[in-house]
């Protein structure tokens, strides 16, 4: 037994060691919340991941890096989010292309690269995100997003989260010192200026950064490159995947 108190928000957080060696991959478990006599009071379903022991992971955002949000347009944000489902939302031409080869780069397919899916979105919309990944055929991955919002902020979704981005991404790392990581962002918001900020604070773990161009703040967004690329962090600013792509190939990255 584990015992944890939710914050405000209604979460919790907790760490738990398993008694035996546990396979990579991804493991279902179950979970029981009781009372201090042992009564179950509730359960519920879910998996655990345990990455291989691959070179590289990756952390890619969401909005506009690989679902179509218009994040930087409050009224077409809108109408997406309230007139769009799962299955009628529409991802990036190539994007599920790139993934699904760097889920695979210089590792045997069996034993795929880790992949993190962080956002500042709140976990309001998981069950829809996790949904659109699935009928799209991204790699499966971990999703890391913000605490939930009541209905009357949902209109400020994924506003002033940026700082929980960086910790949680800074999380990953953490837990994964061995493996280096590629970074997947857009220039909507504040991805380019959070991953300096990574790339700061953890030397060397940064592999690659990859921007889409989704014509907003280029020019700050190139200087932002310019000056990953002098740190020795390789980088790509593009609009289209297939560039990226082209990108992964030409440093290595994918065969």
């Amino acid at each position: 037994m584990i015992q944890s108190r939710t914050d405000k928000a209604g979460f919790f957080k907790l760490e738990w060691s398993a008694g035996t060696k546990v396979a990579f991959g991804w493991h279902k478990i179950k979970v029981e919340m009781t009372d201090d006599k042992g009564n179950v009071l509730s359960t519920g379903a879910g998996s655990i991941f345990i990455p291989h022991s691959t070179q590289f992971g990756f952390i890619s955002d969401i909005d506009d890096t690989f679902l179509i949000s218009h994040s930087s347009d409050l009224w077409k944000r809108l109408y997406v989010l309230f007139t769009k489902n799962a299955l009628s939302r529409m991802p990036f031409e190539g994007v599920v292309e790139h993934y699904r080869l760097l889920a695979h780069a210089h590792t045997p397919k069996e034993e795929p690269n880790p992949f993190f899916y962080v956002s500042s979105s709140e976990w309001n919309l998981y069950d829809y995100i996790l949904k659109f990944t699935v009928v799209r055929e991204l790699p499966p991955g971990v999703f890391l997003l913000s605490p939930l919002k009541r209905f009357s902020e949902l209109l400020k979704t994924g506003q002033n989260r940026h700082s929980g981005k960086f910790m949680r991404i800074s999380r990953i790392l953490k837990a994964f010192p061995k493996q280096k990581f590629i970074l997947l962002g857009d220039s909507s918001q504040q991805d380019p200026y959070i991953y300096a900020s990574i790339i700061d604070h953890f030397p060397g773990r940064i592999h690659a950064v990859y921007i889409r161009d989704v014509h907003h703040n280029q020019s700050k967004v190139e200087e932002v490159l310019l000056n990953l690329e002098s740190k020795g962090v390789t980088c790509c600013f593009f609009r289209h995947s297939y560039e990226a792509i082209i990108h992964s190939r030409n440093i290595g990255l994918i065969e």
